[in-house]
């Protein structure tokens, strides 16, 4: 009998069905990064989303052979202690090609049309106090005819460039920051940056990417330009983020993730002043949760563990 252990159940809110076959199913609602261990012990297939699973985990569990991620990303993981030991991983893809490029355009059309500020402006009454039917407190931007920088490709970074294509946006591919050459469709890394209305964000975070967008790449962007990241908290120094915004090097953020999750009250981007500001938008990693996207990812889920068990494994990586 095969032990299956889900150590983040309430991470997927979708109806989960349980896989085909002879199967022992346990579950938690959530598991600390000191319970992953104990938790894990005699099971061969082990579910997780953010539950981190280093070398010393994956080296602990001798019983293991799938590692299932509920989530694209795969930077929970230890990928080489797992080709080391012989553990297959796999992820979740596809999943999200409307719902994150759906969400990365609203955070863009709230910063550009300065939603939250004209809100704020009703709710403070001045529309009812002016002499005229409209109120001109913020500025407005269109979408169309701005430039969109796009970093990352893959399946919702094209999904995000359809979208602005639809609103007349110019769109640059961004090619990989310090490439000595450039892919046919890219522009130069800082060359985006320097001509960008908006960028946005849609790699993966890895070793590489860690930090990609720090002081020297915000100051490098236009005082008109906004950031937007949906993908990983790990992409921006986010301490240099809150210095952009509170002395205006660029216009405006919205992101979706965070580099620790849930985040702590003492994280620089949760500051009082700085949630108060207009020009920032913040919503707690949600992109990804439309209803029918998570009940594809946790169908896919299945799907590949299914498939393992079948001896025919699907979406592995490392």
């Amino acid at each position: 009998m095969v032990r299956i252990v889900c150590l983040e159940r309430d991470s997927v809110d979708a109806r989960l069905r349980r896989p085909a076959g002879d199967h022992e199913w346990i579950e938690y609602p959530a598991t600390r990064p000191d319970q992953v261990v104990e938790r894990l012990l005699g099971a061969q297939i082990a579910i997780t989303n953010k539950a981190p699973m280093p070398a010393a985990v994956i080296d602990a569990l001798p019983d293991l052979r799938l590692v299932a991620i509920s989530a694209t990303g795969t930077n929970v993981v230890d990928l080489e202690a797992c080709r080391r030991r012989g553990v297959a991983v796999c992820n979740i893809r596809g999943y999200a090609v409307h719902t994150v490029p759906e969400h990365t355009l609203m955070l863009l059309l709230a910063l550009s049309r300065n939603l939250v500020a004209y809100r704020l402006s009703v709710q403070a009454g001045r529309w009812q106090r002016t002499e005229q039917f409209c109120l001109f407190d913020h500025p407005i931007r269109d979408l169309h005819g701005a430039t969109l920088g796009v970093v990352g490709g893959g399946s919702l970074g094209g999904g995000v460039i359809r979208l602005a294509e639809a609103f007349g946006m110019r769109v640059l591919r961004a090619e990989r920051k310090g490439a000595a050459t450039l892919r046919p469709g890219h522009v130069a890394f800082a060359e985006v940056l320097r001509e960008c209305d908006a960028l946005t964000l849609h790699c993966p975070l890895t070793p590489e990417t860690q930090g990609l967008i720090g002081d020297a790449e915000l100051r490098a962007m236009k005082p008109s330009a906004l950031l937007v990241n949906t993908a990983r908290g790990g992409l921006v120094d986010e301490a240099a983020l809150a210095r952009a915004l509170r002395e205006g090097w660029i216009a405006g953020a919205g992101f979706d993730v965070l580099t620790a999750e849930p985040p702590s009250d003492d994280h620089p981007l949760l500051n009082p002043e700085l949630l108060a500001l207009p020009n920032f938008l913040l919503t707690p990693h949600v992109a990804w949760a439309s209803r029918p996207a998570m009940q594809t990812l946790a169908d896919q889920l299945i799907d590949n563990i299914e498939a393992f068990v079948a001896g025919k494994p699907r979406n592995l990586v490392g």
